[in-house]
């Protein structure tokens, strides 16, 4: 069994928000659950009772109340949760009017701006009121262009407020990169930003949104806020106003907040895009709300004197995610820029002064951390901070013991994982548990995970891929242009019917906790056995002469070879010794088949905007296929020295 980390305190587990709904399901059900193990079997063994009780935990805010919570607890994809109540997310966000702060901002080397929960109500409420009179109304589509930034969470709500559907990408998105997405959902109004900062660089974005203007002509009105520069000239835009000319005037506007069935349109999200036109995920209100909500305040012990950060942007889902720790009443930290700049502890000094407890980040900025031997704990005072958590990609072992070494060593390390599809989590942290070494604490409550082996068959302590077998709220309601349902379909319920697939290789270990190996669609199969591309990494990762690497499988001669391709550090070069230690640490520490057959010397390796390895990438330029939509990953720049490398085509 792995080591133990971490170790909740008896006194904490009692005043958790998780024991507190343990004991009032043991009061509703006569029941005597007393751990986690058993609480989690009984939510996916009671699914409507398990989601009934979660929306009344959360005190969920309708005007009228569900007829039932679940039509079909069989039926995936198709299920309809929630029938009947009618309800609106923004109200539910802006419960709290009161003088404690809602928003925290830090933007790199910019002034800090608050706004309380009042002022935030007040805010909307302006911009909801504008909305309106240009004659925005349910079903509506409203984007974000936008820095993570607070115009962004107030367009959102003013937004959805009203019934309209929010869609959003981070200003870093090249024209291309936004048409494929607003392009398809013909959106009516677009909120955005003169610019951004990169690095210490004001970064313009006005030509790229005049451009967006006349490529997509459902556009009716921009709205644009000024931050690169104090007076941007908007003259080239067509329809574009400044943010604070476009409020209303009224500063006593209260919002009428438009009340609408439980799977109405709430958020569309987009996938990453690289292998074709990003899909477009329909979410609904109800299922968001619940399943956020339920992460937050069950799996991170959300309270209301929390104050809550995750690095991110407004083109990832855990913006989303992050911004609806407002239905909890907790200050939201939202942060935007470089986060080494000007050094690697931007982030832990801002977690320093705003006294941050909940600090989220990913696992490639843990290990980009590890590599530059910063040590936060021992710079900053973190007393305050009692959770980290992680996500993006598979946190490594390493990557767990550099947490408690040099951040903090009594820490809850809360590695997550799930995915924009569901804008949530199947695995994620867990307040009564302990945190074992390299390990995702548990499975989502009501989430029914399991790990299905090459013959569909769930196993425990083996490797398999990831998949649900029963629905749940956050599931897409559907794809958008997708009036068959196909799209929706293949993208998950192709390989086992009735069974959502989610893409993701991991093994179930008997106490409950989860490994992910990486991508499943990624995973090799040299000789026929399964490895996850995660093994691999974790040994690359400990060798100081190589700063990234991505690996692939590639056919040949009617099996699967290992091709390793390294970014190296700088001063040093590909030797035959350095091969040779990679190949023996691979060896020694994985297996022989992780073994790679080729090592290539790379520039750089391709990115997401959201800052996941391409490894599918990769595969097709070694393939000699088209990478479609390169404006979704960070350096498409990278990807054109995989095309054609002589080495791969050689025993």
């Amino acid at each position: 069994m792995a080591e133990i980390l971490w170790q909740p305190a008896e006194d904490s587990i009692r005043h958790s928000n998780i024991h507190r709904f343990m004991n009032v399901i043991n009061d509703r059900h006569g029941l005597q659950i007393r751990d986690y193990p058993a609480l989690y079997e009984w939510s996916v063994s009671h699914i409507p009772d398990f989601w009934a009780a979660t929306w009344d935990f959360a005190e969920v805010r309708c005007s009228r109340p569900y007829d039932r919570v679940v039509d079909d607890v069989t039926k995936m994809p198709g299920a309809r949760w929630f029938e009947g109540a009618h309800l609106n997310f923004a109200e539910n966000l802006l419960r709290y009017r009161d003088d404690r702060t809602a928003l925290v901002f830090h933007g790199e080397d910019q002034v800090s701006v608050s706004l309380t929960y009042r002022q935030l109500y007040q805010e909307t409420a302006r911009v909801a009121a504008s909305l309106k009179s240009l004659g925005v109304r349910p079903g509506d589509r409203v984007v974000g262009y936008m820095p993570n930034m607070p115009q962004a969470v107030i367009a959102m709500l003013a937004a959805v407020s009203l019934g309209a559907t929010w869609s959003s990408c981070s200003p870093d998105f090249g024209i291309r990169g936004v048409m494929d997405r607003f392009g398809q959902i013909a959106p009516r109004v677009l909120f955005t930003a003169d610019g951004y900062f990169f690095k210490g660089a004001a970064i313009d974005s006005l030509a790229r949104i005049a451009e967006i203007s006349r490529q997509i002509p459902s556009i009716e009105q921009i709205v644009v806020v000024p931050y690169a520069e104090d007076a941007p000239d908007l003259s080239a835009i067509p329809n574009a106003i400044l943010f604070d000319d476009f409020k209303d005037s009224d500063v006593g506007s209260e919002i009428d907040f438009v009340q609408l069935p439980a799977d109405h349109p709430l958020y569309i999200m987009y996938s990453s895009g690289t292998t074709g036109l990003p899909k477009c995920m329909v979410q609904s209100s109800s299922g968001i709300l619940v399943n956020h909500l339920k992460e937050l305040m069950l799996h991170n012990d959300l309270k209301r004197d929390d104050v809550i950060f995750y690095f991110t942007t407004c083109g990832w889902m855990m913006w989303n995610w992050l911004v609806s720790s407002l239905a909890v009443g907790a200050t939201v930290v939202l942060y935007d820029g470089n986060p080494f700049h000007p050094d690697p502890g931007a982030l832990w000094r801002m977690a320093r002064n705003e006294g941050i407890t909940v600090f989220g980040t990913s696992a490639g900025y843990l290990a980009a951390l590890k590599n530059m031997a910063a040590q936060p704990g021992k710079e900053y005072d973190l007393s305050k901070m009692r959770v980290l958590l992680s996500t993006g990609s598979p946190l490594s072992e390493e990557g767990f013991d550099f947490v408690y070494q040099d951040i903090k060593s009594d820490i809850q390390l809360a590695s997550i994982s799930g995915g924009t599809d569901l804008n949530g989590c199947f695995a994620l942290g867990n307040p009564m548990q302990p945190v074992y070494r390299g390990e995702l604490q548990c499975r989502g409550l009501g989430m029914k995970v399991e790990a299905f082996d090459e013959n569909g068959r769930p196993v425990i302590g083996q490797r398999g891929e990831l998949v649900c077998t029963a629905p749940f709220p956050s599931m897409p309601i559907a794809f958008w242009d997708d009036p068959d349902g196909s799209k929706y379909h293949s993208a998950y319920f192709n390989v086992y019917p009735g069974v959502w697939r989610h893409g993701d290789y991991i093994e179930i270990n008997d106490h409950g906790g989860v490994k992910i190996y990486g991508r499943s669609d990624a995973t090799l199969n040299p000789g026929g056995v399964r490895i996850g591309t995660a093994e691999i990494y974790r040994q690359v990762d400990q060798i100081d002469e190589i700063v990234d690497s991505v690996v692939i499988g590639q056919e040949w001669k009617n099996d699967v070879r290992v091709i390793l391709f390294v970014q190296l550090a700088t001063g040093h070069e590909l030797t035959v010794d350095l091969m040779q230690k990679i190949r023996r640490a691979i060896r020694e520490n994985a297996s022989p088949r992780h073994v790679p057959a080729k090592i290539i010397a790379v520039p750089g390796v391709p990115y997401t905007l959201n800052m996941k390895k391409m490894e599918l990438a990769v595969k097709k330029m070694v393939e000699k296929k088209p990478v479609l939509n390169r404006d979704s990953l960070k350096n498409p720049e990278v990807l054109d020295f995989y095309a054609g490398i002589p080495e791969l085509y050689t025993d």
